[in-house]
């Protein structure tokens, strides 16, 4: 039985062949001993399917795909290829390692809904010339697309960001063509907050310690003539 051996790119679509998997239930723990990750493939008019890769293959395909970057599925010993998303990662609570994944199967003819990352470009001048914070809201903005025309990220640029009442809502995103937004157009993606100023109430100095005030520095009180005095 092959391993899965081939991730790369056709065209802009992510790539990846898996192996069929024989091991299931709980002796999957002795096949990621092995180096191998258990994967569900399932969805569509088709059977669900165990399958297999290597951590290696996941490690190099999962970062830049994500959840919304379609993966062109093809099966070791199979001449059938299928356009998936990445539905489920399972990760070891201690390690963080990979030990599961499912995939599931799309028509690339529907359109689909995904959240798409928004990264912000360039400098805001009022951070750069006032002292500002960059505050980004919004991390990811819904969009809907056919499979292969989703993409992996929306580009901001932020030097429109020129004073503290300065903002970048929805609505001002460039969406290519063949997207449609369904976050709401005024949501707030990005701003710049102005710097905290602290400002330090003045007083007057205090009295040195242990030295109290003469009866002639009371306020309202003169000082008596000692000639007065019995």
């Amino acid at each position: 039985m092959a391993d899965a051996a081939d991730s790369g790119v056709r065209g802009e679509v992510a790539s990846l062949t898996l192996s069929p998997r024989h091991t299931l239930g709980k002796k999957t723990a002795q096949l990621r001993r092995q180096g191998q990750v258990p994967v569900h493939l399932y969805g569509g008019d088709k059977e669900s399917l165990a399958l297999q890769t290597t951590y290696a293959e996941l490690r190099r395909l999962l970062p830049r795909v994500g959840l919304n970057i379609p993966v062109s599925i093809s099966i070791d010993g199979s001449d059938s290829e299928d356009i998936c998303f990445v539905r489920e990662v399972q990760r070891d609570p201690v390690t963080d390692e990979v030990i599961h994944v499912d995939f599931l199967r799309t028509d690339v003819r529907r359109r689909v809904r995904a959240d798409v990352p928004v990264i912000l470009e360039g400098t805001a001048p009022a951070v750069s010339l006032m002292g500002g914070t960059l505050i980004q809201n919004m991390l990811t903005v819904s969009v809907e697309a056919l499979p292969l025309d989703m993409p992996p990220a929306l580009h901001v640029d932020v030097r429109t960001l020129v004073d503290f009442d300065a903002t970048i809502h929805v609505s001002d995103i460039a969406i290519g063509e063949g997207l449609s937004v369904v976050s709401t157009s005024d949501d707030l993606v990005a701003r710049v907050a102005a710097p905290r100023v602290e400002v330090e109430a003045a007083g007057e100095a205090p009295d040195e310690e242990g030295e109290e005030p003469t009866v002639s520095e009371l306020p309202g009180t003169e000082a008596a003539d000692p000639s007065e005095q019995a």
